[in-house]
């Protein structure tokens, strides 16, 4: 089972339909349950699809050096891709995480699908809850 949150993917569809007819591929980052208020349905240490870095942080960096130092190394457990060209499956040329999400159009919760590294459909529940509230401190 894939849990996301709703927040999380109305921002990821929205990201994929601004950037229509581009792809668009977003890494994500996780939150454990337990660390949720109100997730009584969801196993304490399932890993929920909280977070995201934007697609253009850190672009220059990369085209300098060659290497995304934008996203923390090892902090993403997925990756988000748009296919606008409606093929709602993981390509051979997609970048594979340990789970992905795949949207296409018409950019709404029925598009989206959650896939594991070797591109098998897996369960996908979206959760209304909102992520802890995270300190700088």
């Amino acid at each position: 089972m894939v849990y996301v949150t709703r927040g999380l993917v109305d921002v990821l569809l929205e990201l994929a339909h601004e950037a229509e007819p581009e792809e668009t591929t977003v890494s994500l980052a996780v939150t454990p349950a337990a660390e949720f208020e109100d997730l009584a349905d969801v196993p304490p240490d399932a890993p929920v699809f909280t977070h995201f870095y934007p697609p253009e942080a850190g672009k220059s960096i990369t085209a300098v050096f060659g290497v995304d130092l934008s996203v923390p190394a090892g902090q993403t457990q997925g990756r988000f891709i748009s296919h606008p060209r409606g093929n709602l499956e993981v390509n051979k040329t997609d970048d594979l995480h340990e789970a992905i999400l795949v949207a296409v159009p018409p950019w709404d919760e029925s598009s989206l699908a959650a896939f594991d590294r070797s591109g098998r459909r897996q369960p996908l529940e979206i959760v209304d809850a909102e992520p802890p509230a995270e300190s700088l401190a």
